[in-house]
């Protein structure tokens, strides 16, 4: 396995810096995943902070384990995504409504301002936007349990 020319590391300030090949310092880089639902462990770019690519990476797994666990680091600062699990509860069947849901990082409650804030993005998998602009991810509808399909069914 070959590892890449270039490197990572934080600086004093906690920010990531990207040593180009020829030796070139980028500071502030941010790491971005290229389908970070469909395919989250594939396809990372690393990018200035003006927005532009310096490296491509095809897989986060031709990393070296250090550098690794930081483009992972990067990602997860940037990325703030819970997924439903289950809804408890909803106020009402019109919109704007709050949404009482457990998510994989735990239980919370938002506002959903119209039906069209839930888009579905492939086969049954749903992405609901708060009032806020917080993405929730429903990865698969058709796996909730029975009281959470006939709740999210009112707005679908």
């Amino acid at each position: 396995m070959t590892f890449p020319a270039f490197s990572l590391y934080r600086n004093a300030h906690g920010r990531l810096v990207y040593v180009s090949p020829d030796g070139l310092l980028h500071e502030g880089v941010q790491a971005v995943r290229a389908f970070p639902i469909s395919d989250p462990s594939q396809g990372v770019s690393i990018v200035s902070a003006e927005g532009h690519e310096l490296v491509w990476l095809d897989s986060m797994d031709t990393l070296p384990p250090q550098m690794r666990q930081q483009v992972a680091e990067a990602l997860a600062s940037r990325e703030f995504m819970p997924e439903i699990q289950r809804i408890e509860a909803v106020s009402a069947f019109a919109t704007p409504s709050v949404w009482q849901v457990l998510t994989d990082r735990g239980p919370t409650e938002f506002t959903l301002k119209g039906e069209e804030d839930i888009r579905r993005l492939a086969g049954q998998t749903l992405l609901v936007s708060d009032s806020h602009g917080i993405h929730y991810l429903l990865r698969d509808a058709a796996a909730l349990d029975r009281h959470s399909r006939r709740l999210l069914d009112h707005f679908l």
